[in-house]
């Protein structure tokens, strides 16, 4: 009896250890990949059923975090940012102001909430995090990255979505001194500093990559892609990389030592592998074709699939060769998501598309109209429970996949 009580509660502790280390974070896990199961194939010709809706967020471009139940987002209404609490049938909970918000180009709130072991962190276009306990919602510890960390903002303000690991959340002021660094998630002291190249912030949520021998973090700054060891914050490497607005605003993709990143303008995408045990990359492949300006890409078995920014098609690439096996354009090119053996794809003119994923042609089943909402259509979907979530400037619609 006395192994059995041992037992169990060595299993409880090893589920509530789990449960507090869990981050709710940008585009799931940052590769926009969902663990959802049991999703319709097709949708009606307009589209999945509207389960409920919410039109008054203000203006922004964020995506729901959702965690015990519970959705939160946020949005721009007159200079300041506020955090909007709703349940998962779209009762308005609470709705909590955070401070200045970015009000000055392509206005609204722009990072998604980041959820970890009972805290929420908001990261504004003008600069600030603010920490707030989850339960009360109360101001626990905030920053001014640019004051604190002599960072200097960017031309569409900060749209970069907090990491977390373990102790660190990671941010990029993209200051000289303290180009990237790592906070105590706690109380939002300094862990540690790299210089980096000295580059700017260049709108990167990063990514971290635990396999190697030195666990990092990757992000793409103004001019380099950068590798940067998560215990130290000592630079491993550095590949030069821009286009001619230097702005990279989309996490990398890694599998198996290989890590593919990409941004528009024109710019395209290269594939780096990663040698030395993460001390070092070396380039495998480069091509202009996928170039999505902030509308990600995701890995689906040998292939990548995406949109292109100046180019305006939709892609699939070949992992291992960065070969292209079609560009098309039935679509207005925009953001994807993948769940349950389909892509989700966001047009920037409004239209969702429910796409099978096929190397051979953009295979698209169905789509509809995002009727509510204003302004530009670059907020990434979310799916959580058969529910699929779109943003849409002041509007937050809630669309059911689930028969």
């Amino acid at each position: 009896m006395m192994k059995k009580t041992i037992l169990l509660l060595t299993l409880c502790a090893t589920t509530c250890l789990s449960a507090q280390n869990t981050s709710v974070q940008w585009r799931n896990d940052r590769t926009g990949i969902y663990q959802e199961r049991g999703l319709l194939k097709s949708w009606p010709a307009d589209g999945p059923a509207l389960l409920w809706s919410f039109n008054e967020l203000g203006e922004g471009h964020t995506s729901v975090a959702i965690d015990q139940e519970m959705i939160y987002i946020t949005g721009l209404i007159g200079d300041k940012g506020y955090l909007f609490l709703f349940d998962l049938d779209g009762k308005l909970l609470k709705k909590v102001g955070y401070g200045t918000e970015w009000n000055r180009s392509h206005n609204g709130a722009r990072s998604t909430v980041a959820i970890n072991a009972g805290m929420l962190y908001i990261y504004s276009g003008t600069g600030n995090l603010v920490c707030f306990d989850q339960r009360s919602l109360e101001v626990l510890w905030q920053k001014s990255i640019d004051k604190d960390f002599d960072g200097k903002n960017i031309m569409w303000g900060v749209t970069e979505s907090p990491l977390i690991v373990d102790e660190k959340i990671i941010l990029t002021p993209g200051g000289k001194v303290n180009n990237v660094v790592a906070l105590n998630k706690n109380n939002g002291s300094l862990i540690w500093s790299c210089a980096g190249d000295g580059d700017a912030s260049s709108y990167c949520s990063p990514l971290y990559i635990d396999d190697q021998q030195v666990p990092q973090i990757v992000t793409m700054l103004s001019g380099h892609i950068v590798g940067i060891d998560v215990a130290t914050g000592k630079k491993l490497w550095s590949y030069k990389y821009e286009n001619f607005r230097k702005i990279h605003p989309n996490t990398p993709i890694y599998h198996d030592n290989m890590l593919f990143c990409t941004s528009g303008y024109g710019k395209g995408s290269v594939m780096l592998r990663l040698t030395n045990g993460g001390r070092s990359v070396e380039k495998v492949w480069e091509t202009k074709d996928l170039e999505p300006c902030h509308g990600g890409a995701v890995k689906i078995g040998e292939y990548i699939y995406g949109a292109g920014d100046h180019n305006k098609y939709w892609f699939c690439l070949e992992w291992e060769t960065g070969k292209t096996r079609y560009k098309e354009r039935t679509l207005d090119v925009g953001n994807v998501i993948f769940a349950d053996g389909m892509l989700y794809c966001y047009g920037q003119k409004g239209e969702i598309a429910l796409v099978r994923p096929n190397p051979e042609k953009f295979d698209i089943v169905s789509k509809f109209p995002v009727k509510m909402g204003d302004g530009p259509h670059w907020a990434h979907p979310v799916i959580y429970k058969g529910v699929l979530y779109i943003r849409h400037g002041n509007a937050l619609m809630a669309y059911q996949l689930k028969q």
